[in-house]
């Protein structure tokens, strides 16, 4: 939504501010848009292979839709691990085998449709849960793994946001060489009247404003939403890493939970009481 607001101021400033002294019709010139767009894709499919136009593509439309990472989430997250901890502490470790097996059909899982909707989030959570039940690694193994699972999916969540990043970097490169065609089309009409040559010119530079208007007003701005958004859905992997870590290295499941309510994000972190009524209303 504040993408498309920003794209609106951006045309209202700059077609806007152009349209009270000159003339729209101009900027109108087919080619040079068409040669732009054509450079642009042309740019992004050879610099990248089959995995990262087809992960580039797929993330997108993420830009225009809000991000499911705000508190009411990572209040259901906290009392998921809750519920799952309490249950370890009071029956022991493989009263959870059920519940990791098949997490679609636990009635724990079943109560927070928000956390199940991140499959990659249950698959982590699941996948630690099951290690633990295991019981043949320590506490120090298991954050080492995490670790690195983490940093894995953080390198590859943000491959999306790196290659438009890249393409909105070449585009005014890409503008000059518009530029540069249209200005070698007007070289060879060089005994046309001076109006005819004055309009080939205006038209040659078209091709170096739209570069330019294109990569800093329209791409560039996509490229940053990617990026937040990356790392918006990182901080989910966070929250249970150090809940589980906390529950392994022996604490209750309501000191555990509070080790992961402090590493959210302050406009996402619920109160320590919020949290606390907010458990005690589930119970049941």
């Amino acid at each position: 939504m504040f993408l498309i607001i920003g794209y609106v101021i951006i045309l209202a400033a700059s077609l806007g501010t152009y349209a009270v002294h000159g003339s729209l019709a101009a900027l109108w010139v087919p080619m040079e848009y068409l040669a732009i767009i054509g450079l642009m894709i042309g740019g992004f499919v050879a610099g990248n292979g089959p995995k990262a136009i087809k992960a580039t593509i797929g993330a997108l439309p993420s830009v225009l839709k809000g991000s499911p990472y705000n508190k009411a989430l990572y209040v259901d997250l906290l009392a998921l691990l809750y519920e799952i901890l309490a249950k370890v502490r009071k029956e022991g470790l493989m009263s959870i085998e059920g519940d990791i097996e098949n997490p679609e059909s636990s009635p724990i899982f079943g109560k927070y449709p928000s956390v199940t909707a991140d499959h990659h989030a249950v698959e982590f959570l699941t996948d630690y849960l099951r290690m633990m039940v295991g019981g043949n690694l320590n506490a120090f193994e298991i954050e080492n793994l995490m670790d690195m699972e983490i940093e894995t999916h953080h390198v590859e969540a943000h491959q999306a946001p790196h290659i438009v990043s890249k393409v909105a970097d070449a585009l005014p490169a890409f503008g000059i060489v518009v530029a540069v065609m249209g200005v070698v089309n007007v070289m060879g009409s060089v005994g046309q009247p001076p109006a005819v040559l004055g309009k080939m010119i205006g038209g040659a530079l078209v091709g170096t404003f739209l570069g330019i208007l294109v990569s800093y007003g329209f791409v560039a701005p996509i490229a940053s939403q990617l990026e937040q958004k990356v790392e918006e859905s990182g901080k989910i992997y966070q929250v249970m890493k150090v809940v589980l870590l906390a529950s392994m290295n022996g604490y209750a499941p309501q000191v555990a939970i509070e080790f992961g309510r402090k590493v959210l994000y302050s406009t996402d972190r619920p109160g320590f009481v919020e949290l606390e009524e907010e458990i005690k209303s589930r119970k049941g």
